[in-house]
């Protein structure tokens, strides 16, 4: 008698929804065998040597100078706010990298496009030239060819209220003062205001089909928030500082060390190149028929491109996007090469002092690991609100 083929039921082995599971949980288990096995060892051979496990080095004084800093910082510290001062020298070169990288890769991309030849050429030997030179190359080129032969500052280069010379770039920049928390809060009211207002005005402008200038009114209503902060305070929301020469060194502005200058540079350069490639492919990538379409409708091609193209393309454009923003992070670690403090530098002065190799190979881990995880997430978060929503 034949069986009945609805009471028979597949074994969990070859069940296709069951084997992906058990899979992972295997992997999961090895992998944390493997992590067990390697962390007692380590610890092991540090108690062998008599050095036990842990961070509280961190709370001993750090005893060396760190020449950048973005907090204050003195010889005297822990071992703890040295890394933080680290950290935030690593955060400062990824921050205005990818700034200034994606800036300059867009411009770049769309350059390759151009029908002018000549734009187009410059914008392809900009790319080959330093997309296939080693970052390392470029880095060295920065420091020791171009900042260390700028001159001596008892001969410095002035040029308006900016320095040029070997100890750095001088600028003017913002200081705050007293009434600059004021200013705060007044100009988060004010963009506060601006786009109720704004939204309110759009609103009944759709509802009525009456104009309603809803984007000066906005901008009204932020100038008399401006104006009444100013009333109130007497003063500006901050302050210019120029920079001046003392003795052998600037006072006053803003100081780009040449280290800073020569990693912030190369790394800039370098990146661009793979961003402009994206950003080609990307607009490239956008159908051939959308791109007619403008030209039909009389739209110039600058217009074209902010419109119609670009907006396609730069969902095409995110995702590799983000690997090279994740790339030019980790690739901030070879400041170390030119002196720049950066947590390397900082991690592997400290390592020398305290033989605490473990612990501040892990804090390095989980500094690039955290950028690299907090970059993912917002790019993510980016990648999803130009997505196109299907129905």
């Amino acid at each position: 008698m034949p069986k009945n083929t609805s009471t028979v039921t597949t074994p969990f082995w070859r069940n296709k929804k069951v084997i992906p599971i058990i899979l992972q949980i295997l992997f999961a288990v090895i992998v944390f065998i493997a992590g067990y096995y390697f962390v007692t060892n380590a610890i092991a051979g540090l108690n062998q040597m008599g050095m036990k496990f842990g961070f509280n080095f961190l709370k001993n004084t750090a005893s060396f100078p760190i020449s950048e800093t973005l907090i204050e910082y003195s010889p005297t510290d822990t071992y703890g706010k040295a890394f933080l001062v680290g950290l935030l020298n690593t955060f400062r070169v990824a921050f205005f990298g990818v700034i200034f990288a994606t800036i300059i890769g867009i411009f770049v991309g769309i350059a390759r496009l151009s029908n002018n030849w000549l734009v187009s050429k410059l914008a392809t030997v900009y790319i080959e030239v330093f997309r296939n030179t080693p970052l390392l190359v470029q880095i060295f080129i920065w420091y020791f060819a171009v900042f260390l032969t700028l001159p001596r500052i008892e001969e410095v280069l002035k040029v308006g209220p900016i320095y040029f010379s070997n100890r750095g770039t001088a600028v003017p920049w913002f200081e705050t003062h007293g009434s600059s928390l004021v200013w705060g809060i007044f100009i988060l009211a004010g963009i506060v205001l601006a786009i109720v207002l704004y939204k309110l005005l759009m609103k009944k402008e759709v509802e009525t089909g009456k104009r309603k200038y809803p984007v000066i009114s906005s901008i009204v209503g932020l100038l008399v928030v401006f104006l009444v902060a100013f009333a109130i305070t007497g003063t500006g929301p901050i302050s210019i500082t120029t920079p001046t020469i003392v003795g052998k060194g600037y006072v006053g502005g803003l100081i780009i060390s040449e280290t800073f200058a020569s990693i912030l540079v190369a790394l800039v350069i370098y990146t661009s190149t793979f961003i402009a490639e994206i950003v080609r492919a990307g607009i490239m990538g956008v159908p051939k028929g959308q791109v007619e379409a403008a030209k039909a409708l009389g739209f110039k091609n600058s217009t074209s491109l902010r419109l119609v193209i670009f907006p396609q393309a730069i969902r095409i454009i995110i995702p590799p996007l983000t690997s090279q923003y994740l790339n030019l992070t980790k690739n901030s670690s070879l400041a170390v090469a030119v002196g720049y403090q950066d947590i390397v530098s900082i991690g592997g002065t400290i390592m020398n002092q305290t033989g605490r190799a473990v612990e501040a190979i892990l804090i390095m881990i989980l500094v690039y690991l955290t950028f690299s995880l907090l970059t993912s997430l917002f790019m993510n978060f980016f990648n999803k609100k130009f997505q196109l929503v299907e129905r």
